[in-house]
């Protein structure tokens, strides 16, 4: 194919080639993996973990039931789950990126747990799962690094059973001009120089930032999963819609 046309997406504010944008990504994550956990907490203040505790509030997870953490990275959400699931269930940590799929299961690890939980290194856009396989699939501030976000919705929707429930965390829109603007300040001069001084790295938070203004609205989000086939699609927003939690069901 001709370098005119081939296609392109978004990194952050950056128009490439799209079958560049996963290599651009992955080097993001190999590069902040190891101070994840750190940042996430510096970053948000710790309200990130109450974002993810209102997740896991939606999720309905019942003892026995097979669960997919996507995009789990360090495992906050798997750690969950696994207790939640118990012996009889399954949750399986899946992440397109190794090195974080690595400080994610020595994080599990640590804490005792794994005897009913899988590691699987995988694209989002194209999940090695049968049809009809989970209960629950959670992404959880991975969507906007997906390079084809329809295709990846789509996937998501082939692996849960009928009756299942996806859940997307992710940033989203300000609901009002005030927050907004203290959210871009933040965003584009607290960030990086925070990912300066903590991982040496500030260019990967520039990249966050960007992506963030990237990804599609919460109209938007929700008429994408509508699209994929997944309904009853609703959304929550949290922090006045910094985040914002989608729930679809298939059926």
């Amino acid at each position: 194919m001709s370098e005119q046309h081939k296609s392109t997406t978004d990194f952050g504010y950056q128009t490439v080639n799209a079958d560049e944008k996963e290599q651009m990504v992955a080097s993001v994550f190999h590069s902040v993996a190891a101070k994840y956990d750190v940042m996430n907490d510096l970053m948000s203040f710790g309200i990130h973990r109450l974002w993810k505790r209102f997740t896991i509030d939606c999720s309905g997870v019942r003892p026995g039931q097979k669960v997919l953490d996507l995009a789990g990275g360090t495992g906050d959400l798997t750690a969950k789950f696994s207790r939640m699931v118990g012996e009889q269930g399954q949750v399986v940590l899946a992440d397109i990126n190794d090195s974080m799929l690595k400080v994610g299961r020595d994080k599990l690890r640590n804490k005792g747990l794994g005897s009913n939980i899988a590691y699987v290194q995988a694209n989002a856009e194209a999940l090695p799962f049968p049809d009809n396989h989970f209960d629950l699939i959670t992404i959880a501030f991975g969507l906007r690094n997906v390079t084809n976000k329809d295709k990846a919705l789509a996937s998501m929707q082939r692996v849960l059973k009928p009756g299942g429930r996806l859940l997307v965390l992710e940033f989203s829109k300000p609901q009002h001009e005030i927050m907004s603007k203290l959210y871009d300040f933040y965003s584009f001069n607290v960030l990086p120089r925070m990912g300066s001084l903590v991982v040496q790295d500030s260019g990967s938070y520039q990249y966050l930032a960007e992506s963030i203004r990237m990804h599609p609205d919460q109209e938007t989000l929700k008429q994408m999963m509508e699209q994929a086939g997944l309904e009853q699609v609703e959304y929550f927003n949290m922090t006045d819609g910094i985040v914002a939690l989608h729930r679809g069901f298939k059926f």
